[in-house]
């Protein structure tokens, strides 16, 4: 039940005064779709779905749902720290047309692994889509250990995991016991040759938003064996990797999306604008790498 291979976008959610900016939300779908994503994400930590409201949330999913067309498949952010709610949101998504489901641990509540175990099987059961779990401690302060993430891998419907932790033995842990039982995508751009190197099979970005072409030569590279050429690749990115995330995701994206004429508008409260000296940076590292 692989879901896809290579780079996956997290996609930035465009808005204005009036709420989502859909027209905006389109341009930027068909703008990573030509620069070789495999996937979408859709209403991930990176779109900001912790300010919407639920109906901002279900028109999303049907907008990327129905504009994506098929061309790539579609996964759903349906997280959240009530049980009960992501269940709702998942089962939601489904009827919307979800490709699978991306569900983020419980945040604030710090569940055990066992509380893990029973939250994800709840969502699972409610589904018949496959589901990617998301492990990112740093955001939620909870961490799918690689044994916790071995046994949910026994529930047909989860069939992936998008890790984003920063330990590299842990990480290497999660891909020595899970493969076979899990497909790993990298959930930081930085890491994604070392963990493709690992066995995973891709990457969940954020800068595939502005440069996708790039990622997915990456990604392409690895796929490939090619790891000489991803590393070369990868150096040369870095700096804007880097510049992307001087402040908390996304937005720096935002700004970025800005420059090469997406209008992705201001990061909803309490996220705020790109602060000055960090836009200027970031612009002089698109500037030197040729994007604007």
């Amino acid at each position: 039940m692989s879901i896809f291979k290579g780079v996956g976008v997290a996609l930035v959610t465009p808005m204005d005064d009036k709420g989502i900016n859909f027209p905006e939300y389109g341009r930027l779908i068909d703008h990573v779709i030509a620069g070789g994503a495999s996937a979408l994400f859709a209403g991930g930590t990176t779109g900001e779905p912790a300010t919407m409201t639920m109906e901002e949330r279900i028109q999303l999913f049907r907008f990327a749902v129905r504009h994506t067309a098929g061309r790539v498949p579609v996964i759903i952010g349906t997280g959240s720290n009530n049980t009960a709610s992501a269940v709702e949101m998942s089962r939601i998504a489904e009827a919307e047309g979800a490709d699978g489901l991306l569900v983020v641990t419980p945040y604030y509540n710090k569940c055990t692994q066992n509380g893990l175990v029973a939250h994800y099987n709840a969502i699972a059961d409610a589904v018949n889509i496959p589901i990617v779990l998301y492990n990112v401690p740093t955001r939620t302060g909870v961490r799918i250990k690689p044994e916790t993430a071995v046994k949910l891998s026994e529930h047909p419907n989860i069939v992936a995991l998008k890790d984003a932790s920063e330990n590299i033995d842990d990480l290497l842990e999660m891909c020595k016991l899970c493969r076979g039982k899990l497909d790993i995508y990298s959930g930081n751009d930085s890491y994604t040759v070392f963990l493709m190197a690992l066995g995973a099979l891709g990457v969940v970005s954020v800068v595939a938003n502005v440069v996708p072409d790039r990622m997915t030569a990456i990604t392409n590279a690895c796929l490939a064996g090619d790891y000489v050429k991803a590393r070369e690749l990868a150096f040369a990115l870095d700096p804007l990797a880097k510049a992307l995330f001087t402040e908390v995701n996304p937005i720096p994206t935002k700004k970025a999306l800005e420059y090469i004429g997406i209008k992705a508008g201001k990061p909803r409260m309490p996220l705020t604008e790109l602060e000055p000296a960090h836009a200027e940076q970031l612009k002089k590292v698109m500037e030197d790498l040729g994007v604007i």
